[in-house]
């Protein structure tokens, strides 16, 4: 970066581009202002500057040079109009696909760890624990069952819930169909909003879901994406003429390590 912008800033003086008086004063009071004091002003122009005001003030002019150029050789070279971001947009439709997704609050009643949790493979539960596991399980329903409201459930969640998302509610935003379970998915397909489910038994655990949002795969409108999709055609332009840039200074530029 520093090669860079010596690069860009010899390149600027080359082409006999300048700062006017006035603009330079105006950048060099707008740099004032972000010291709250005289005095803490001071002491960066004696540390940075040799105490100079006139070393400060080249270091703006050079700043502003480089900026200049940049402005004229890359930021006004990468505007996307709608005409090229819709363009884009219609030839590659398939990147703006959504996929199905759910947002589920989960309650899970998980089996008890009888062996060393350093073990990746536990054994499963003994019949006792299991029968213990299903009535707690069961007991977990019927209170889910009970709840009316996004809220009642996630406190329930955070109170008897025994998988890691209790801390948020029992909350799972935005979940691609394809990332949950089988038995989940199934579930969860016959679940109307704020619906709650039965038990279902899955991965060695017992969940209880709450249906809160669901939507169907579908391609998002040029509309949806246009802002955020000419953002990135211009971010990448950018990129582009900056590395454009660099090489063709470099082509003509003698550059010693010191």
């Amino acid at each position: 970066m520093i090669e860079f912008e010596e690069l860009v800033y010899q390149e600027a003086k080359r082409r006999q581009m300048s700062v006017s008086r006035e603009r330079l004063a105006q950048a060099e009071k707008q740099f004032r202002k972000q010291f709250a004091t005289d005095q803490m002003f001071e002491q960066f122009l004696q540390a940075e500057n040799n105490n100079s005001g006139q070393v400060l003030r080249k270091r703006i002019e050079r700043s502003l040079l480089i900026d200049d150029l940049l402005k004229k050789e890359v930021t006004d070279k990468c505007w996307v109009s709608l005409d090229e971001a819709r363009a884009f947009y219609l030839k590659n439709q398939g990147k703006f696909k959504l996929p199905e997704a759910y947002d589920l609050q989960t309650i899970t009643i998980m089996p008890p760890v009888r062996a060393n949790r350093q073990q990746p493979n536990p054994p499963p539960p003994t019949p006792q624990q299991a029968k213990e596991m299903r009535v707690r399980a069961e007991d977990a329903l019927r209170q889910a069952k009970a709840t009316k409201s996004f809220e009642d459930f996630g406190i329930l969640a955070e109170k008897i819930s025994e998988d890691d998302y209790r801390v948020m509610m029992g909350e799972h935003k935005n979940v691609d169909a394809q990332d949950l379970p089988p038995e989940v998915l199934r579930a969860a397909a016959r679940l109307q909003v704020a619906q709650v489910s039965d038990l279902i038994q899955a991965e060695g655990a017992y969940t209880i879901i709450r249906l809160y949002a669901h939507t169907f795969e579908r391609t998002q409108t040029f509309d949806e994406v246009s802002q955020a999709l000419r953002d990135q055609m211009r971010q990448q332009k950018t990129e582009r003429f900056r590395r454009d840039l660099d090489a063709n200074l470099r082509r003509n530029a003698k550059i010693e390590e010191l």
